[in-house]
Parts: C-alpha cells; sequence; structure tokens
C-alpha cells in the first residue's frame, strides 16, 4: 500500500469490503486471541440485546486502552468500520506508517475532532450503503480515570444524519495494561441496549451517560 496516495479521510462503500472483514477476523483469531487474550486476559463478554439483523448501528464504548478497538470488534461479532483521529495516520516514521496502514486496513478512516470535513460526514454514509455498522468513542480519547465526562456529541449528529440508532458499549479492566503471561486480570466488555435516534439530542446523551455508568461501574459526572 502506497501511503502517500491514501486520502485517511475517504473511504467509498466498495472499500468496506470482504477483504476489510477477512483482514478483522484474522487480527482477532490468530493474532489477538492466541497472543493477547488467552495469556494475559480473561474477558467476559455480556449482551443485554439481541441484534436486529438487517439494521445499522452506531457502536458507542467507553475509551479506555489502545486494546479496545481490537476486543470491542471481537465482542460485537459485526462488520464495523470506525472513525479514528487523525493523529493516528502520520506516516513520517515507519512505526506511524505501520500503525496508519494496519487500522486503515481494519475498517478506520481519519476525524478532525476539531472540525468534522465533509469528507468525513460523506465516508460516514458509504460505511452503512456498504452494510457495516460503525464504531465512534464518544469520549474522544483514551480515559483512564473511571469517570464518563465531557463527551462530545459527534456521535449524535452521526446518528441523526444517517437514521441509525446508538449502542452503547462499557469496558471495564483495560485501563492498566497486563503483561505478565498466565497471571490473567479480568476485564468486561458489556453491550446495552439501543438508543433511539429520534430522541432529543439532551436525551440521546443523557441515556448514552446513563447506560454506558451501569455497564462499566464508572461515575457518570456529564450533568454534575
Amino acid at each position: 500500500m502506497n501511503l502517500k496516495n491514501v486520502n485517511f479521510y475517504q473511504k467509498k462503500a466498495k472499500d468496506f469490503n470482504f477483504l476489510t472483514r477477512l483482514y478483522q477476523i484474522y487480527t482477532i483469531f490468530v493474532l489477538l486471541k492466541p497472543f493477547i487474550e488467552f495469556p494475559f486476559y480473561n474477558i467476559k463478554i455480556e449482551k443485554s440485546f439481541k441484534l436486529e439483523k438487517g439494521k445499522n448501528y452506531i457502536l458507542a464504548p467507553n475509551h479506555i486502552s489502545y486494546l479496545d478497538v481490537f476486543f470491542v470488534n471481537m465482542a460485537y461479532g459485526r462488520k464495523l468500520a470506525y472513525i479514528a483521529k487523525q493523529e493516528l495516520f502520520k506516516t513520517e516514521t515507519w512505526a506511524q506508517r505501520y500503525v496508519a496502514k494496519n487500522i486503515y486496513r481494519l475498517g478506520a478512516f481519519a476525524l478532525n475532532r476539531e472540525k468534522v470535513g465533509l469528507t468525513t460526514i460523506k465516508t460516514v454514509k458509504e460505511v452503512f450503503k456498504a452494510k457495516y455498522d460503525l464504531c465512534i468513542f464518544p469520549q474522544g480519547g483514551i480515559r483512564k480515570n473511571k469517570t464518563i465526562e465531557n463527551i462530545n456529541g459527534g456521535f449524535i449528529y452521526f446518528a441523526k444524519t444517517n437514521k441509525v440508532d446508538i449502542l452503547p458499549m462499557g469496558l471495564t479492566g483495560f485501563e492498566e495494561y497486563n503483561w505478565k503471561p498466565f497471571r490473567k486480570k479480568n476485564v468486561s466488555i458489556k453491550i446495552g441496549t439501543p438508543i433511539s435516534y429520534e430522541l432529543s439530542e439532551e436525551e440521546i446523551l443523557k441515556q448514552w451517560c446513563e447506560q454506558v455508568a451501569n455497564l462499566s461501574g464508572y461515575e457518570n459526572k456529564q450533568n454534575s
């Protein structure tokens, strides 16, 4: 892949294809489970809602580690595209190029968090056109303080403009990485119940914060 010619902000429906899902499955079952989950973590997955076939969702977890993307995909079990901060797509060094290339292959595309461009908005529409669901981390970055606060409302905008319900997810246990083999750390991934895009922005944000706080056991400070 020649990264110099790649527009990380823009993807078409054809870019979210069989190869994208195949790379996700390869990452989960060939790399993640045997080399990270099996030696280091006990993963407990709980789902309180059965996903409707043929219906798209915006998956909206809290964000506590760089491993979240992979474990979210494993727990969700459906085709996912990701919105990722544009800083992850830098290509100045070898390490940056490696990260950019692989998260792009996983189905991620870039977002300028200060100003959402028209290209990103169009790419979100292409995600749903390809019959993929979309993962957004409303916290905007990794937060390890076990609180729900300062939430970015961009995920609500994408839900309303695409008429897609929001599915909250609570992650706990990844706040500190465990690199002691076979001294497994317990982690939890819980999927909540959908929040209708037809609700007001204030009500959607309120329900998301409440659900994620309940799913994760974190303190909800969003409205305090």
